[in-house]
Formats: structure tokens, C-alpha cells, sequence
């Protein structure tokens, strides 16, 4: 990929240049690309820790919202409950998050992170900084504020 597009191999695996046609005009197929890149380097960044993206954010949103059911983590993330469940699931077996049931609801899961949860987040967020540098510096302040702002608006409608 010299020039910025991707190449393909050919059966002696030689590579060479797709045409991409309208492909570099569109929001999608950049998207699509950026977000396979940070994915990547996320996982090798965390890989330390076995953590996934989606069980390192569930780990800040319940460090940050003590008590927090599993409903509202899913709808905050949009996903759905049994995904959800299972995120919950494998880091209450690891010993990251305590459930109990709510004293007022006792159809509500209240979620905490536990003493280890509290150590795993600290490590997890000093790699997700430097992983986050890695892309934000390839920006001046003022383009990265523009490219958070134009990437929110495209999820929030």
C-alpha cells in the first residue's frame, strides 16, 4: 500500500494496486479502514491484559457509574442484553466486577468494579493512552478537535 492504496496478491504472491474506483470519495470505506486500524493496535496494545475493547470500556463505565445495571451499559454502548450479559459474565469471573441485586429493584443487576477491576483499569488505561497516542499525534490539536467533533456527529445523527 506505497500509494495509498491497498494491493492485492497475485497467485506468485506479487502484490498489485486495486483499482478502488469512487471507494476514496466515501465516508464509509475510510471508516471502515481507520477503524481496522486502531482495532488492531488496540488489541496488540491490550493483549497484556486480555481485555477486548467492549470489556475495557464495560470497566470504565462501571469505575465511573458505581451501581450501574447491565441494561444501562447496553443501551449506552448499543448493544444488545445478552451481549451484555456475557461481557458482564467474563469479567465477573475473573474477578473484575461484583453484581448484586438492587436493595430498590430486585430485577436490576447493580455492577462494581472490584479492587482488582480498580488495578486492571489503571494498567488498561496507561496502554490505551499510549495507544490513543499513537493515532491522536499524527493530528495538530485543532485537526483532532475537528475530526472528534465530525465523528461525533456522524453516530449521533
Amino acid at each position: 500500500m506505497a500509494d495509498g492504496r491497498p494491493d492485492k496478491a497475485t497467485a506468485k504472491g506479487e502484490s498489485v494496486a486495486l483499482d478502488l474506483g469512487d471507494l476514496p470519495g466515501r465516508i464509509g470505506f475510510h471508516l471502515r479502514l481507520a477503524h481496522a486500524a486502531v482495532q488492531r493496535d488496540f488489541a496488540v496494545s491490550l493483549a497484556g491484559l486480555d481485555l477486548t475493547h467492549k470489556q475495557f470500556v464495560t470497566l470504565q463505565l462501571v469505575a465511573g457509574n458505581p451501581g450501574v445495571s447491565q441494561v444501562d451499559l447496553a443501551a449506552t454502548l448499543g448493544a444488545d442484553r445478552a451481549t451484555m450479559m456475557a461481557i458482564v459474565d467474563r469479567l465477573e469471573r475473573r474477578g473484575l466486577v461484583t453484581r448484586r441485586r438492587s436493595a430498590g429493584d430486585r430485577r436490576r443487576q447493580e455492577l462494581n468494579l472490584t479492587p482488582a477491576g480498580q488495578a486492571m483499569l489503571h494498567d488498561a488505561l496507561a496502554a490505551v493512552a499510549r495507544h490513543e497516542a499513537g493515532f491522536t499525534s499524527r493530528f495538530s490539536p485543532e485537526e483532532l478537535e475537528a475530526l472528534l467533533a465530525g465523528l461525533a456527529r456522524l453516530h449521533q445523527g
